[in-house]
């Protein structure tokens, strides 16, 4: 079923529409979901969150991109609800090891809360992969917006694992140059760069 069609089911209130969504992304949003969560039990219950939070949502909402809308609900209650389960430290740790490569291009947390206003900070990330050859974005969208592992994502891109953690690593110090020429020069800029 074409992703319009869906839309309209849910804007019509049918129960089809879960059933329809399921169908078609069930298991895109599982994978964001179990990359996130690393159980199967746990990714179940948030694409099911997802799928009430898109019945809440549509109408008033009506997504241009159904699978971007979709994934993007599923990311946020896979974090939040790894989060709430961090004291358990379930997982094998992917989370961890994505967050801690990004924050090397990040300064600390309250100086972000003092310094950048969130909306520009959205602009300038999505122009930064906007101007990335498409390689390189595909990989690092891969990694630190869907959490592959590095593993992965050598064998989708059909090459090795150093090749994609060198591509990872020269995307970071882009990103890096960028905020720090749009938003950070001055001396208070600190990052983790070793």
């Amino acid at each position: 079923m074409e992703d319009n069609a869906i839309i309209d089911l849910y804007w019509a209130r049918s129960e089809n529409a879960i059933g329809e969504t399921d169908r078609k992304y069930g298991g895109y949003l599982k994978t964001i979901a179990y990359n996130i969560l690393y159980s199967f039990e746990d990714s179940s219950e948030a694409v099911n969150d997802t799928y009430l939070r898109a019945w809440d949502s549509m109408p008033p909402e009506r997504p241009n991109i159904l699978s971007a809308f979709l994934a993007k609900i599923t990311r946020h209650i896979s974090l939040n609800k790894r989060r709430d389960k961090r004291a358990e430290k379930r997982g094998g740790g992917e989370l961890d090891l994505v967050l801690d490569e990004l924050a090397e291009c990040l300064p600390s947390k309250s100086s972000v809360e003092e310094e950048i206003d969130a909306k520009a900070l959205t602009e300038t990330l999505n122009k930064f992969l906007g101007e990335l050859k498409e390689t390189e974005r595909d990989m690092f969208l891969r990694r630190y917006w869907y959490m592959d592992s590095i593993k992965d994502i050598a064998k989708m891109f059909g090459c090795g694992e150093s090749k994609v953690k060198t591509t990872l690593f020269r995307t970071r110090q882009k990103l890096l140059a960028v905020l720090k020429k749009e938003y950070f020069a001055d001396e208070n800029f600190t990052t983790n760069i070793k």
